[in-house]
């Protein structure tokens, strides 16, 4: 029976595999090489288990237009069967056997990949309907080489939302927390204390979205795959860490609950009508989908 290779973090296996395999086939072109866009191995929250489903050497190469077809024969020719001991041609899936090394240009693979040329300024529309994961995938990852800088440049770009569309982003949050908050003590008053629970559930959920989005972290929350590890983080760690040890570890109480509570319905929600975010959040289609 064939062993699984040992696992290696698809970082540094993609970081080795552009260095001794697909490098030399590109040679003198003018190129930048990265591992970035979609998976756990981007964010570096790849395991063992990861390896079970679309996970590989890979990596992307961009280079001018007029180079692409050379440079994707060259590569299609010259590659490996295997790399430390990984297969270089696998499949999962629709996704049929084949390598994983994409050779492009930057505004194709952006355009693919967010829906938009990232090369060029985003308009405000752009940033709203982009998922906030595409942002992070390719803020994050890592850069192998780039000889003429632009990449770095657009990841700069996008490793963070305008202060305008942060501020609309942090409206919406407080819009969602809002809109649940006084379900949970009204569940709990009929007796409904697992629907109770689910609300807060989710309610915790949200405030811990908004946590991100506040802290200075400067990087769009992950997706919902990765939140725990992302929350788990030092670049992210709002509360402090024996706070978060403590609720992490602590099973959720029963609590009796009583009548109607004390405190007013004003009192207990979050006051987010005056915000022009909260207004812009509830008023539009888009931002409808946001919230």
């Amino acid at each position: 029976m064939n062993r699984r290779p040992e696992f290696i973090p698809g970082l540094e296996l993609a970081g080795a595999f552009y260095r001794e395999a697909v490098g030399p086939l590109i040679g003198g072109v003018p190129h930048s090489a990265a591992l970035i866009g979609t998976g756990s191995d981007v964010l570096g929250f790849d395991t063992a288990r990861s390896t079970d489903h679309g996970w590989g050497p890979r990596v992307q190469v961009f280079v001018d237009a007029t180079d692409v077809q050379a440079a994707t024969g060259r590569v299609d020719a010259g590659l490996p069967e295997s790399f430390r001991d990984w297969p270089v041609r696998y499949g999962w899936g629709p996704v049929p056997v084949q390598h994983h090394v994409m050779v492009t240009t930057l505004p194709e693979y952006l355009v693919a990949l967010l829906g938009v040329d990232a090369t060029r300024p985003l308009a405000t529309a752009d940033w709203l309907v982009t998922p906030q994961q595409l942002l992070l995938g390719v803020s994050g990852g890592a850069v192998f080489r780039d000889d003429t800088g632009e990449l770095a440049r657009v990841r700069g770009e996008l490793v963070w939302y305008p202060d305008a569309v942060w501020r609309w982003l942090l409206g919406c949050q407080w819009r969602r927390l809002a809109q649940e908050e006084p379900f949970v003590q009204r569940t709990a008053e009929v007796g409904d204390e697992l629907g109770s629970s689910v609300l807060a559930a989710r309610l915790a959920r949200d405030v811990m979205r908004l946590a991100l989005l506040i802290a200075a972290t400067r990087r769009t929350p992950s997706g919902s795959g990765r939140r725990s590890p992302a929350w788990s983080t030092p670049t992210a760690s709002i509360a402090s860490s024996r706070t978060r040890s403590r609720h992490r570890t602590s099973k959720p109480a029963r609590r009796p609950w009583g009548g109607p509570t004390r405190r007013s319905r004003a009192a207990s929600t979050p006051s987010v009508s005056s915000s022009r975010w909260t207004r812009s959040c509830a008023s539009s289609t888009t931002a409808r989908r946001a919230c």
